[in-house]
Order: structure tokens, then C-alpha cells, then sequence
């Protein structure tokens, strides 16, 4: 018979080696369907490193990539903290990216140091009130909140391909299902000429400090951190459960607001349909890896992004496909979450015991 025993809390260092063992188990995993494909396993590797990394232009398209995984891996990260489970990043990035193109669009005239602060506001205050809905149903009426935001990814991205074959459609975009493109004074600076990395990314690292500091020096994230140990040990403590589940759904969602931003006012400069490769989801796996911690989202981000920028790269050049990049982040998912069960318990084969009835006939 086989029985879970709780460990003692794990060391810092352990809780570090946990991602870093993943992701090495995960590409010697990923090695076998290389194998499989006929190809090398040393130089497909190879290429993958140098598509991410090998020019200055690899390296800025990796952290272009890293930014909307950075975001949306804190709006997991900080809405698990609190044991609020957000799924629904996808759709409230595409949230965020409707209001800021419906505010950077020309709808309101106004010199760029008011504009471009309003499009980064508006969109994150999108984001914010979509995850907002799905928070009061949990606290007000119990209503299982993953259930509630996965869900709404779809009506929300619906309602997005509504509004741009309709009122918001480009009238010079031949027919395209695409909004008009962002005003200059709407859009974020460029980091460097030639390149499209672009002001996004230093969102998204303000960001991470920012929740960092949050959840380590503020009352607010002792009330995150206890609700998310205990809500009803919180409760009875007399801290306000309720309150600090709608503030982290609040902030979950504008983090996400944040990454549709990033990729209609620093990237793409309007709105598709197919804005997002799916990093909203995605930044679930961000966070996990990263164990919830908003300055290991960074680190997991970018080794996401290099490991996506480099397939890319490797499946030009050899007969892998790049959907080896979805395999080997799901399987460092899957490593991450099997590693830290084991962390958090051993495994103890006990005898079952004898009938006492029988021992006595």
C-alpha cells in the first residue's frame, strides 16, 4: 500500500533547482522525436540556441516575444498566490487590446504624454474589470472561478472578431478583419532602431519589480499570502478574504490588460484576431515554473520566449517541426508539477494490515 507523508518545507535552493531540473528533463524528453525525425539532436539544439541568441536581432525578437509572457505570467503568478484561479489571461489580454486600440485609434484627440498613459491605463482597467466578474461570482455566489474565466476567453474573443468585421473595422483595410492602426502619439517607443522590441518590455520588468515589492513589503501582500496559505484561517484572523480576492482578480486582469497593450501599441500597431499565439495560456505555465515568484516570471518568460523564437529558427533549417516548442513547455509543465509533489511528499509503502478474524481461524 502505497502513502503520501507531508516533508518539511523545502529549502530555497531546492525550490531553484525544481525549474532548472524541469527544463533539463524536458529537452532531453523533447530529444527523442528530434531523434525520431532524422536529425541531430546536438545540432538542432544548436540552431535553437542561435535563432534565440546568435544575432542581435535573435536576442531582441526573444525578448519582444518574453514580454507578453511576462505579464501574463504575473497575472497567473499573483491570482494563484491568492489561490484565485485565473485562466482566463487569454481573453482579458484581448480585452485590454480592444480598449487600447479603440482609445489609440483617433476616438480621442489629445497630444501624446496624455495619450499614450491613458491607452496603457484604459487597457489594463479592461483587463482588470473582465477577471472582475468572475471574482464576484466566486466571493458573492461560490461559482468555481476556472470554470467562469476559461469560458469567457471565447465570448471575449467573439465579441473582439464582432467588432472587427463591424464598427471598428479598418475601411482601408480591404475587407480584412482588422481595426485601424494606432496613432503615433498612441504607441509605444521602439528600445532600438531596426528592431522591434519596444517600450512593452519595460512595462513588464516595472511590473514584475513592482508585485515583487507588493507581495514581500505590504500589508496587502501579507493579506495575499495568508488568503492564499488559508482563506478560512485568514477569515477568522479578521483579515478581509473577499476584499483581497476581488483586488487580486483586479490587478490579475490588468497585468494581462498590459500584454494586449504591449501588442497592439509597441508591436503590431493595430488589432487581428490572431493577435496571441496563446500567451495567456502560455503565462500559466510562466508562472509555474517560475513557482509563483514575479521575479522567476522573468526568467521563466524568457527561457519560454527563447525556447519558441529558436524553434522557429531550427524548423527552417532542418524537417523538425516548430511545434517541438509547445512540447517541450508542456513537458517542463508536467516535470514542474510532478517534481513538486515530491517536494511536498514522500512516498512510504506500508504493509496492508491482517484481518485480526482471520489471524485468529
Amino acid at each position: 500500500m502505497i502513502r503520501f507523508e507531508p516533508r518539511e518545507p523545502a529549502s530555497l535552493q531546492r525550490l531553484i533547482l525544481i525549474p532548472v531540473a524541469a527544463a533539463i528533463v524536458a529537452l532531453v524528453l523533447a530529444a527523442i522525436p528530434i531523434t525520431a525525425a532524422g536529425v541531430n539532436v546536438i545540432s538542432a539544439y544548436g540552431l535553437m540556441a542561435k535563432g534565440a541568441f546568435g544575432s542581435m536581432f535573435a536576442f531582441t525578437e526573444m525578448l519582444t516575444r518574453a514580454a507578453p509572457l511576462i505579464l501574463t505570467g504575473l497575472a497567473a503568478a499573483i491570482a494563484f498566490r491568492a489561490k484565485l484561479w485565473n485562466i482566463g489571461a487569454e481573453g482579458q489580454l484581448y480585452a485590454g487590446a480592444l480598449a487600447a486600440v479603440a482609445v489609440g485609434t483617433g476616438w480621442i484627440d489629445a497630444p501624446g504624454f496624455i495619450l499614450l498613459p491613458l491607452v496603457v491605463f484604459v487597457g489594463a482597467l479592461a483587463g482588470g474589470l473582465v477577471m472582475l466578474g468572475p471574482t464576484l461570482l466566486k466571493t458573492r455566489l461560490g461559482v468555481d472561478e476556472v470554470v467562469t474565466t476559461l469560458l469567457l476567453n471565447f465570448v471575449i474573443l467573439l465579441f473582439v472578431q464582432m467588432m472587427l468585421e463591424g464598427p471598428m473595422q479598418d475601411p482601408m483595410g480591404m475587407g480584412w478583419p482588422q481595426s485601424e492602426p494606432m496613432l503615433d502619439a498612441a504607441t509605444l517607443p521602439k528600445l532600438m532602431s531596426r528592431m522591434r522590441i519596444h517600450g512593452g518590455l519595460i512595462i513588464a520588468f516595472a511590473a514584475a519589480i513592482a508585485i515583487h515589492i507588493l507581495l514581500k513589503r505590504t500589508v496587502w501582500g501579507f493579506e495575499i499570502r495568508a488568503v492564499g496559505e488559508n482563506a478560512s484561517a485568514a477569515a477568522h484572523a479578521g483579515l478581509p478574504v473577499k476584499a483581497t480576492f476581488i483586488r487580486v482578480g483586479l490587478l490579475s486582469g490588468a497585468m494581462a490588460g498590459l500584454a494586449g497593450v504591449g501588442e497592439v501599441a509597441g508591436l503590431k500597431g493595430y488589432l487581428t484576431a490572431d493577435l496571441s499565439p496563446g500567451f495567456g495560456y502560455s503565462g500559466i505555465v510562466v508562472a509555474m515554473l517560475a513557482g509563483l515568484s514575479p521575479l522567476g516570471v522573468v526568467i521563466a518568460a524568457l527561457f519560454i520566449a527563447s525556447i519558441f523564437v529558436g524553434a522557429d529558427s531550427m524548423s527552417r533549417a532542418t524537417s523538425v517541426s516548430n511545434y517541438l516548442a509547445d512540447l517541450i513547455v508542456a513537458m517542463s509543465l508536467i516535470c514542474v508539477l510532478i517534481s513538486g509533489l515530491f517536494l511536498r511528499f514522500r512516498i512510504k509503502f506500508v504493509k496492508p494490515r491482517t484481518n485480526i478474524s482471520q489471524e485468529t481461524q
